[in-house]
């Protein structure tokens, strides 16, 4: 077991959240086939933006009832953070989790494990597993890497993930994930691949443990400083294919009314509605909607269809076009700016390759809305506005630089 103490630890409790007795069953316990490390190592991990993940204290003396979750930004800073409760039994609810909301509202431990809900990038770091007496077990070398900017690559046009890129003393390369299942059924769907970022290199430091052997990933700390720079250079991608799958037999919550709705559906009388719950809402003309598939996560396979329509990846795909008003991020969310009466209709949802959820949109006009300036609407108008505004500026001084320059020549022709 590694001992030592953290400099300048700021103890900052986690109050919002309800404490639960933990109830541990009785079985093999693994911390006494898992001996603690005389010197603290760190296991490196890598995941994609707004991900959860959890990390298991892999080791701990069998006396300790207890662990205390600590996070460094750096090793060896001099502010670290403390993710406990100090009985180690904190729960909190991940439906609860939105995007951006702070750390402390964004993990959980149970069963001696940490488990952070929708990782930002800003949550990389180093997690260390201990007691409060300054103990330490196990730690981690967690590099989230951004999705923003993520290169995309469509296998059905062609389009190939980028090639490896050696340089002196290391080689930048991807890594990528098992394919997703089919994210629809009956009718064609995609699959999606995730690539993370990753370096291959006999210089890494020896006090961070990989996987493959000489291989971490880009954002790690096991990475010299001096090759940090070219190594976070290239970001993340992701390979998108067609795929089909049977649905197989799913049985009707209504007996017989699948078979009546089928009928009358073929008489052109009463269009065929699947049998997943439906959600109302009403959304304001003009205004921004971001819709979630309940119970969906980021790797997982989700597609989304408007009535009957598709809404296809190789379409709908954020950074498609820069001018998109309708589209889908990589956390799997669907994303209409600027609500029009034409986005009026039902949207369903597709989860691991079943419809799960409908929801029924409905435009209306409001003749007095307030909007604050936090807003996304007006953020994005005064993005607009200010990139006009610079546009126009510079357009002005180039043709007066021009103007002046055209005197000038005639000036000296004419002496």
């Amino acid at each position: 077991m590694a001992s030592s103490g953290l400099p300048g630890i700021v103890l900052v409790l986690h109050t919002a959240g309800v404490l639960h007795a933990f109830a541990i069953m009785e079985k093999e316990d693994m911390f006494k086939k898992t001996p603690c490390p005389a010197f603290l190592m760190f296991e490196n991990a890598a995941y994609l933006a707004d991900m959860s993940f959890e990390l298991p204290c892999n080791c701990k003396p069998e006396e300790v009832t207890s662990v205390v979750w600590y996070f460094q930004k750096g090793l060896g800073s001099q502010q670290t953070r403390v993710l406990t409760d100090f009985d180690g039994t904190l729960i909190v609810d991940s439906s609860l989790i939105k995007v951006g909301s702070d750390m402390f509202r964004r993990f959980s431990i149970r069963m001696f494990s940490l488990i952070v809900f929708r990782v930002q990038v800003e949550d990389s770091g180093h997690y260390i597993c201990g007691t409060k007496q300054g103990d330490f077990f196990y730690g981690y070398d967690v590099d989230v890497q951004a999705s923003k900017g993520i290169d995309v690559a469509f296998a059905d046009r062609n389009q190939h993930p980028q090639e490896d890129r050696n340089e002196t003393q290391l080689t930048i390369l991807t890594i990528f994930w098992d394919w997703t299942t089919c994210n629809r059924c009956d009718v064609r769907g995609e699959q999606r691949r995730i690539g993370l970022c990753y370096v291959r290199s006999a210089y890494l430091l020896r006090r961070y443990r990989t996987t493959t052997a000489k291989v971490a990933s880009c954002g790690s700390s096991s990475i010299p400083k001096k090759f940090q720079g070219v190594s976070q250079q290239r970001k993340p991608e992701v390979v998108i294919r067609s795929c089909t799958r049977p649905c197989g037999k799913r049985k009707s919550s209504k007996k017989g009314e699948a078979s009546i709705s089928d009928v009358i559906s073929k008489l052109g009388e009463k269009p065929w509605v699947p049998d997943v719950p439906l959600q109302f809402h009403k959304q304001s003309l003009g205004s921004g909607l971001i819709i979630s598939c309940p119970g969906a996560r980021p790797e997982h396979a989700v597609a989304w269809d408007k009535d009957s329509a598709r809404l296809y990846l190789t379409r709908y795909l954020i950074g498609i076009n820069g001018s998109m008003r309708v589209f889908i991020d990589h956390g799997n969310h669907l994303h209409i700016r600027f609500a029009q009466l034409g986005d009026r209709g039902t949207y369903y949802c597709w989860r691991e390759g079943r419809m799960v959820a409908g929801f029924r949109l409905s435009v209306v006009y409001e003749s007095r809305r307030r909007r604050s300036l936090d807003d996304p609407e007006t953020l994005y108008a005064v993005k607009v506005i200010l990139t006009s505004y610079v546009l126009i500026t510079v357009l002005f001084a180039v043709i007066q630089v021009v103007r002046c320059c055209l005197y000038a020549f005639r000036c000296t022709a004419v002496e």
